[in-house]
């Protein structure tokens, strides 16, 4: 991101046969026909509802995502609600699921114990004697999720030896993206300022007087912007072979010997391991030095800084709405979430597959699943056509990307096999951040057993089945599509094929393109980091791509503020692909059965009118700018008026001609996939 023919063809089947008709699923309420569609596409397609549905104060964005995640809330409360509304019986599941949500509804006792909760922890940052002590303290603070360090620790797959789990040593330590440590436009000075003074409001309620308190962020900030100076930009972090450093451990301990590894490692339980890669290796440099030529005092203020906005939306309401109204200043929200939302949030977040079973029992039936799979091969078969009809790539390298794409593991709506929360607990007796506390150790720990020194565990999913999204994952060569995306404006029983290959169909296209992405064509079918081109082909791919990373480069979202190609190729390839993949599988199944003119318009014309409906979406400029700071993503008006100039059938579908603003010669258009 974030299925195709089959369940579609079904789906069709089954409404025929009960004499009913499938719609076109196209709202001519969402056009501005006032507006040329070679002109400017989206808000063709789209300007009507932009201005029927402006932003409330409480979203900084809405759109498809936003509305199928508020639909998602309001069914998972309800599921949560039949086990929190009456007493369970302790340790069950249904114990832990409602305990954890009274806990954060529990508003008098939260602003009753104010900052009680996190004073042992701020106090034990205050007793360090020195700086093998601090790291120490740190390491037993971020086994519990409390705190951390000046760089971050993990357990990934390793990408040369994708069947293995790697420990990992990045870059981290800071709260904000990179860019707004180090840009000095109106937006990152704004945030900048919120975020000193959010940390002062932050020391502030927690007891110190305000000279101590601003002190305290101001050396927080600091050590934080040192840290981000040091860091890999957004492009440079989808440098595949520059992010990737392995080396046996003991090499490691000797190029990186100022931090006390042994201890950080032993603390967070780590088992003894041989092997290491360090992802970006300046930053872990910097990160030692920092630690030897930086106070004491100063180093204490910034894990305490740690603590507390860690905390912040697990104590009393004065510190949410220090944190609510930092913010604000980025995403430009005037209205925080009700504290109902913000308790389905963590226990979904929490017990997610937990809650995800009990979301597809009731709302993804099994046949759903079976028709999503067929789907799914449906598109497979649109991408391996268009692979064979690739006239920059020779006949060698195909057989290698089709042999990758026919061993996609497909993943749709929900595990085969659930989760177990046995060893996880939830105490009504402890405060909600000391419960949460036990619960991440529960997690860091869980998560360390079942990787390190461990081969990857291919039936896992990075998403819970009620996440509104869909994912790639190059190192297992997955796609993954969970039964929240799975519904309107995405998927819509009631519409015909060409609607739906415009919305889902899209989505299931631009996941397959991640396999062939700019990074994603670097890995083979089984998830190892291999090259399987040729020279030849590999530079006439690189070309292509580069058609889009440039045009993207161009393209003003904002006065003055335009995407940045390189960061967000990946995603641009995966929307070009996906369009391009779901057009050809719509070709495909109207080969056998034909789709005419519905509502007006044609098969092709309700495609496209499809897409840009699922990219429809209000935004607040502070999330704009935000987001072209930190996202791979491109703003969607981007990915709809950058992305169809490429797509030559989107011209003949609405008679683009030569002098409409959006109009892109042919042969300046990227074709890749």
């Amino acid at each position: 991101m974030k299925t195709g023919l089959i369940i579609l063809a079904l789906s069709l089947g089954t409404t025929m046969a009960m004499g009913q008709k499938l719609g076109s699923g196209i709202d001519k309420a969402n056009f501005d026909t006032s507006v040329k569609p070679g002109d400017d596409f989206y808000h063709y397609a789209a300007g009507g509802w932009l201005k029927s549905h402006p932003l409330d104060g409480e979203h900084p964005m809405n759109g498809a995502f936003t509305d199928l995640e508020e639909m998602n809330q309001k069914r998972i409360h309800d599921l949560i609600l039949q086990y929190a509304s009456k007493p369970q019986q302790k340790g069950t599941l249904a114990q832990k699921i409602g305990s954890l949500y009274n806990l954060m509804m529990d508003s008098t006792r939260l602003n009753k114990e104010g900052a009680a909760p996190v004073k042992p922890y701020l106090a034990m940052v205050d007793s360090i004697r020195n700086k093998r002590e601090f790291q120490i303290v740190s390491a037993q603070l971020s086994r519990r999720g409390i705190a951390g360090y000046l760089f971050s620790i993990g357990v990934n797959t390793d990408i040369r030896n994708a069947g293995e789990n790697l420990v990992e040593v990045d870059q981290g330590g800071v709260s904000l993206p990179r860019e707004f440590y180090i840009k000095d436009d109106e937006q990152s000075k704004l945030v900048r300022a919120a975020y000193l003074n959010y940390m002062k409001e932050l020391f502030t309620l927690a007891g110190c007087d305000t000279a101590t308190a601003a002190r305290k962020a101001k050396v927080t900030f600091d050590i934080e912007t040192r840290l981000a100076k040091s860091h890999y930009d957004n492009v440079k972090l989808r440098d595949i072979d520059a992010n990737y450093h392995k080396m046996s451990y003991a090499a490691f301990i000797s190029q990186y010997g100022d931090i006390d590894w042994g201890n950080i490692f032993l603390i967070e339980g780590f088992p003894k391991f041989d092997e290491i890669n360090v992802g970006q290796p300046e930053a872990i440099v910097e990160a030692g030095k920092l630690l030897a030529d930086t106070p004491l005092d100063d180093l204490k203020s910034y894990e305490q800084a740690r603590i507390l906005k860690g905390a912040s939306s697990l104590l009393s309401d004065d510190f949410r709405k220090a944190a609510f109204s930092f913010n604000s200043v980025i995403s430009g929200t005037k209205v925080d979430r009700p504290r109902w939302k913000r308790a389905v949030g963590t226990v979904s977040g929490t017990l997610g597959e937990a809650i995800g079973k009990m979301y597809v029992e009731k709302y993804f039936p099994a046949t759903s699943k079976a028709r999503m799979l067929e789907m799914v091969k449906n598109l497979q078969t649109a991408l391996a056509q268009r692979i064979d009809e690739a006239k920059w790539m020779s006949k060698e390298t195909k057989v290698q990307a089709k042999d990758k794409l026919s061993n996609f593991i497909v993943k749709i709506g929900y595990p085969d096999k659930w989760k177990n929360y046995d060893g996880l607990h939830v105490n009504d007796s402890l405060p909600l951040f000391e419960n949460m506390a036990q619960i991440n150790e529960y997690y860091s720990l869980d998560n360390i057993n079942r990787k390190v020194n461990k081969p990857v565990d291919k039936t896992e999913w990075s998403m819970t089945p009620q996440t509104v999204n869909a994912y790639y994952d190059p190192t297992t060569n997955e796609i993954c599509f969970p039964a929240a995306i799975l519904q309107p404006p995405f998927f819509n029983p009631q519409a015909d094929d060409a609607a739906n290959y415009g919305g889902i169909g899209t989505v299931i296209g631009h996941e397959m393109s991640h396999g062939f992405d700019d990074q994603g064509c670097q890995f083979d079918k089984t998830g190892n980091q291999r090259n399987w081109w040729t020279a030849a082909d590999k530079a006439n791919y690189d070309k292509r791509t580069k058609v889009l990373a440039d045009y993207f480069s161009n393209f003003e979202v904002l006065p003055g503020k335009k995407v940045n190609g390189q960061q967000t190729l990946g995603e641009n390839i995966g929307d070009n692909g996906g369009l391009n993949i779901s057009l050809r599988a719509l070709h495909n199944s109207e080969k056998t059965r034909p789709l005419g003119v519905v509502d007006g318009f044609t098969p092709d014309q309700r495609f496209f009118l499809a897409y840009a409906r699922i990219w429809a979406g209000n935004t607040t400029p502070q999330v704009v700018d935000y987001l072209l700071k930190a996202d791979v993503h491109s703003p969607n008006i981007a990915r709809v008026n950058a992305a169809l100039p490429q797509i030559d059938e989107w011209y003949e579908a609405f008679n683009i001609k030569k002098g409409d603003k959006m109009y892109l010669p042919k042969n300046k258009r990227a074709h890749i996939w």
